[in-house]
């Protein structure tokens, strides 16, 4: 996967689910890990412990990714660990099951705050520091999307999918822009995980609940997405820009 002993990546929502999965799976390739947490501060201590029992270096740091002061500190305890070449913008919230013609704009707000907003801040940080055009030495970034921005969401979550297919939107044409900054950006589109975030939406059991409408009969494992996001930041992947991997079991 090539020497990445002097480079960090930061993982946004790095304490739990997927974003723990990619936290500790980036430390095993020698990246140094700064991760982001909103309130979980014993769930992201346990992956930092997790990451130096394996010989690693990290630090997290409570950010929301909506409010710009966070993700500049964020960015700046990342500078502080060494040359930043990778960045996962994982951090997204769901809301509980409802129309759209019931939606609170409070609700429409947070969702795109959170899931779209935030990934744009976090990336501005993140090529001011890797684009050759400021000087920087290149990196790679991946997005997480979701099925649901194919899918749509209808009569669940409308608004979850509608944020979802704008970090589609974005991956593709932030590609686009810094393509030739050295710097590689693609994303990663999850279908139904086993992960917390249904019990934040008011639905732990959904994932059990919707395992016979996937084709491969089951939920994912979050181990199961961190591992297509470590190849794309990988030099593996070093002809790859601008795609979307889905990682759905076939839906």
């Amino acid at each position: 996967m090539g020497d990445t002993s002097d480079k960090v990546a930061v993982v946004t929502g790095g304490s739990r689910g997927i974003g723990r999965a990619v936290s500790l799976l980036l430390a095993e390739r020698g990246y140094r890990v700064c991760l982001s947490y909103v309130a979980n501060e014993t769930a992201a201590a346990e992956v930092l412990a997790a990451i130096e029992a394996r010989g690693g270096r990290g630090v997290a740091v409570q950010c929301d990714v909506a409010e710009e002061k966070d993700v500049v500190a964020l960015f700046e305890a990342a500078n502080r660990l060494g040359r930043l070449a990778a960045l996962v913008n994982n951090a997204g919230i769901v809301d509980v099951t409802c129309r759209v013609d019931a939606m609170s704009a409070q609700r429409l707000q947070r969702m795109m705050a959170t899931n779209v907003i935030g990934s744009l801040l976090c990336t501005r940080e993140a090529v001011r520091r890797m684009s050759t055009r400021h000087g920087g030495r290149g990196g790679a970034i991946v997005n997480l999307s979701s099925i649901a921005a194919k899918l749509g969401g209808a009569g669940q979550y409308v608004d979850y999918a509608a944020s979802k297919g704008a970090i589609d939107s974005f991956t593709i044409g932030l590609a686009r822009e810094v393509a030739d900054e050295g710097i590689r950006v693609n994303a990663v589109s999850p279908g139904v995980i086993d992960t917390e975030i249904h019990a934040s939406g008011g639905n732990p059991d959904r994932a059990r609940a919707l395992a016979p409408d996937i084709p491969m009969k089951r939920a994912g494992r979050p181990e199961e997405i961190a591992a297509p996001i470590a190849w794309l930041l990988s030099e593996e992947a070093s002809y790859m820009t601008g795609t979307i991997i889905d990682a759905a079991g076939g839906r």
